[in-house]
């Protein structure tokens, strides 16, 4: 039970594309520093894989490699607890377009009700290029700001 609560509060903090704006502070800057492992101010596509590598690790329950659906449980409640702290700014739509990334539906390319670490690295792409707006090649505060 410990371990769910840590994961559940862990991964709540890695999403937080949106609440910092909330709090005064420059759009997605928690998503920032939680995801910007050179603390540069912009996260790339191998900081990208090199979370979610990690991201997949806390939430692997059983040690077998494989994320359930009931692993998946976890995802689920802490990506409704980002998405209602972040509900309340401007940048919740956002918030709630990043969490996508990390659904069982998005990551489970097989449809095997599962997802493996290959299949979680994979999607990594497809999921760097939802957060990059701007097309850029890297995710940074102007990402999470309102769309010119």
């Amino acid at each position: 039970m410990t371990k769910k609560i840590v994961t559940i509060a862990t991964l709540a903090s890695l999403l937080l594309a949106g609440s910092a704006m909330a709090q005064g502070n420059a759009p997605g800057s928690g998503f920032i520093e939680n995801w910007d492992l050179d603390g540069n101010g912009a996260v790339t596509l191998e900081e990208i894989i090199e979370k979610r590598g990690e991201v997949f690790y806390m939430f692997d329950q059983e040690d077998d490699g494989l994320l359930s659906a009931e692993n998946y449980k976890l995802f689920d409640e802490a990506r409704a607890a980002d998405q209602a702290q972040a509900a309340g700014n401007a940048n919740g739509a956002r918030a709630q377009r990043g969490a996508k990334g990390m659904t069982l539906e998005f990551n489970d390319t097989n449809k095997d009700g599962q997802v493996s670490l290959e299949e979680f690295i994979e999607n990594s792409d497809e999921w760097f290029a939802i957060m990059d707006q701007n097309g850029d090649g890297e995710v940074t505060s102007a990402d999470f700001g309102p769309k010119t």
